[in-house]
């Protein structure tokens, strides 16, 4: 039974304003289908943007990492015990800091992100010829939310 107070007018004023909502979907819909994209080098595209975010010339440690790919600890840590087992990454202890850990493409991680890049490419490229938009504006108009 519908709530006078709450009529659905209001719900449709919801759907239509919230850019909340409409960010989410967008980035479920970006995240299929990135996922696709990657699904035949056996990876997601958290897993891909979590192993680019690790190449670069110190390893980082997730301290830095977390709060560049907006992920708390907790979730960092368990999407990396996923690519640790897989032999892509490696956390050793900080030599300055023994409590500290850093993380590390291997080899075989570093392998499978060059493999995967041309496919993340295409994607983007698609999606980039895809919009309505500029593609830099609309990132700009997103970072500046963040």
């Amino acid at each position: 039974m519908m709530d006078p107070d709450l009529p659905i007018e209001t719900t449709l004023n919801v759907r239509d304003r919230c850019l909340c909502l409409s960010v989410q979907r967008a980035a479920r819909a970006l995240a299929r289908r990135f996922d696709a994209a990657l699904k035949p080098y056996g990876l997601t595209n958290g897993q891909f943007s979590i192993l680019m975010s690790l190449n670069r010339p110190e390893p980082p440690r997730i301290s830095d990492l977390a709060p560049f790919l907006a992920l708390d600890r907790t979730t960092l840590t368990a999407a990396l015990k996923v690519l640790e087992r897989r032999g892509l990454v490696v956390t050793a202890a900080d030599p300055a800091d023994k409590r500290t850990r850093r993380l590390s493409l291997t080899e075989e991680g570093r392998g499978l992100l060059k493999q995967a890049l041309p496919a993340w490419r295409a994607a983007h490229d698609a999606l980039d010829a895809d919009l309505d938009a500029d593609p830099a504006t609309l990132k700009a108009m997103i970072d500046a939310i963040r």
